[in-house]
């Protein structure tokens, strides 16, 4: 795996960006205007460096996400596949609708089922042997996910 800094460079700063408008959230420092960055932008950067081929995430039901948000960058940036598992009872299409304001929409390929069926179905085949980088969140109270 090569190591891409002006990838990596971009994805943060356009996930910062991102933020920066979704949030409104502005640091100031004297008359100098400040981001302050979170964790997502860290994680886009590391899939956009590293040139991640291809990028897993698993949702529970709350739909897109700031991560979801900083992976979607990632891809564009590094040109990745990345695949985000959806409740079922989450509609891809409101999914999409809500990145399509950043322009995100076309690097998010949104799938329903259960990710650990499928990954069991594939478990020689390119999903698992060639996903790069997984990120499973689950509400509490919900089905433990072991992938």
């Amino acid at each position: 795996m090569k190591w891409s800094p002006q990838d990596a460079m971009k994805a943060y700063l356009h996930t910062l960006q991102l933020f920066k408008i979704q949030y409104g959230k502005d640091c100031k420092l004297g008359p100098i205007e400040l981001i302050q960055p979170q964790s997502m932008e860290f994680l886009s950067a590391l899939a956009a460096g590293n040139q991640a081929k291809l990028m897993v995430q698993v949702l529970s039901n709350e739909g897109v996400n700031p991560l979801t948000m900083a992976l979607a960058v990632a891809a564009k940036h590094c040109g990745g596949r990345f695949v985000c598992f959806l409740d079922q009872e989450q509609s891809i299409e409101d999914c999409k609708s809500q990145l399509s304001c950043y322009d995100l929409e076309d690097a998010v390929e949104f799938m329903h089922g259960n990710p650990c069926e499928i990954i069991d179905l594939n478990r020689r085949g390119s999903i698992v042997e060639e996903t790069e980088l997984v990120l499973v969140k689950c509400l509490e109270g919900r089905e433990e996910l072991n992938v």
